[in-house]
């Protein structure tokens, strides 16, 4: 038997006893977990050193160097993030509607776990606790298949959750599996019996693969192409301010910004200044004829470019005559990520709402706000990009099935 199969068959036995644990208990495990975090955060440190370092020997992209670094701040913010997911009201046996026939017949929506969710990501260890907390939370067991670029921090994560959880819930409630086994994820995907759910969290070749060979259903993170649309009306420093922090802020991050549409009649001058600041920040522009016309210093953009997920540092940027055609441009190059439109004018941000097909829309807000701590979920254990079963980021009542209940006193169907 494999491991990967011995990893299935354990968390699924856990299943049954994670439901039946209190909502108490639950929280007492994630509380937990945050306590280990910070106890033991020089271990962790130490663990990802080694990984970074690997990391700089094998040239690894500035992206995912930064993906996977943590430092104090960041594992005081994981531990924060996992006491909020426990302070969030329960979501495990909630009844989220009832009625009564008019023979007396009851009948209730009731959340429950969906079960077992396999978790198939690359470079982020930060997903270890993430997701583990909002599994917990929720009544499922998880797998997390992490990838070898990892493996030293996945392994450190992993000890200190099961350690962590063991005296309040089964710590088989969490698998951690080999970062560095090449054949797990193939295996994890053939194990329907065991899996209920796979969720990949990684680049396109990973979640390609994943989709193809999944017999499994699956939640995919595609890529994060996220444009903002400056409209016509908008106000130059707010843009600024917007645009700045979407792209500059964390570039290496799925809702970092990577296209910019401009109206064609905002002030040249704001144009330019804006682009300027971005330069000035080391932001590379590969822009459309307009854009050189404008500024000199933009490379000309390729057709590829429009459908880019750079993760780095380069921006592309494109003039439109209209809010219709921006929108336009985004069904065509987008990815059902998240969308920014910068407008004074509720109409057009209305029309943007209603028109443009992602899991965020925001409006004069940056594109850097679509992700499960900002959007009040603690944690996400993933942002999905297809609508079924869930849209956007997921968090804890996104990783629940709903069931019937029904009550009767003898009732008998006529």
């Amino acid at each position: 038997m494999s491991i990967m199969k011995q990893h299935a068959q354990q968390a699924k036995a856990a299943t049954a006893l994670l439901f039946k644990a209190s909502e108490t208990n639950r929280n007492d495990a994630l509380k937990a977990i945050a306590n280990s975090l910070i106890n033991d955060k020089h271990q962790i440190l130490e663990a990802n050193k080694l990984d970074l370092e690997e990391a700089n020997r094998s040239q690894l992209s500035s992206a995912m160097a930064d993906r996977l670094r943590l430092t104090g701040e960041r594992i005081k913010a994981i531990a924060n993030s996992v006491l909020e997911i426990a302070a969030q009201p329960p979501v495990i046996g909630e009844i989220i509607s009832t009625h009564t026939r008019d023979d007396g017949l009851t009948i209730k929506k009731q959340r429950i776990p969906l079960g077992t969710i396999g978790m198939i990501f690359e470079s982020r260890p930060n997903v270890v606790i993430d997701c583990s907390a909002l599994a917990i939370k929720s009544g499922n067991a998880i797998i997390l298949k992490g990838g070898k670029e990892a493996a030293n921090t996945n392994q450190q994560l992993g000890e200190l959750v099961k350690s962590a959880i063991a005296p309040h819930i089964p710590a088989e409630s969490v698998q951690i599996a080999d970062s560095c086994d090449r054949n797990g994820v193939a295996t994890m995907l053939t194990l329907n019996e065991y899996i209920d759910l796979i969720i990949p969290r990684g680049g396109m070749s990973l979640i390609d693969f994943v989709s193809k060979n999944s017999r499994i259903p699956v939640i995919s993170h595609y890529k994060g192409v996220c444009h903002a649309f400056v409209n016509q009306d908008a106000p130059a420093d707010m843009a600024q301010n917007i645009i700045v922090n979407s792209k500059v802020q964390r570039p290496g991050v799925c809702n970092a910004l990577e296209t910019l549409l401009i109206h064609q009649d905002w002030p040249q001058d704001h144009i330019i200044e804006l682009l300027t600041k971005l330069n000035d920040l080391g932001v590379e522009i590969r822009g459309d004829q307009q854009v050189g016309d404008l500024f000199s210093k933009a490379i000309p953009a390729k057709e590829m470019d429009w459908d880019e997920e750079y993760l780095d540092l380069i921006l592309s940027v494109k003039i439109v005559a209209t809010l219709e055609d921006a929108i336009n441009h985004i069904r065509i190059y987008g990815s059902n990520h998240t969308e920014t439109i910068i407008t004074t004018s509720d109409t057009a941000s209305l029309s943007f709402q209603q028109q443009v097909d992602a899991s965020c829309i925001m409006v004069n807000a940056s594109t850097r706000f679509n992700d499960g701590g900002q959007l009040g979920l603690g944690a996400e254990l993933g942002i999905s990009t297809s609508k079924l079963h869930a849209y956007g980021p997921m968090g804890a009542r996104e990783m629940t099935a709903v069931r019937f209940l029904v009550e009767g006193e003898g009732h008998i169907r006529k």
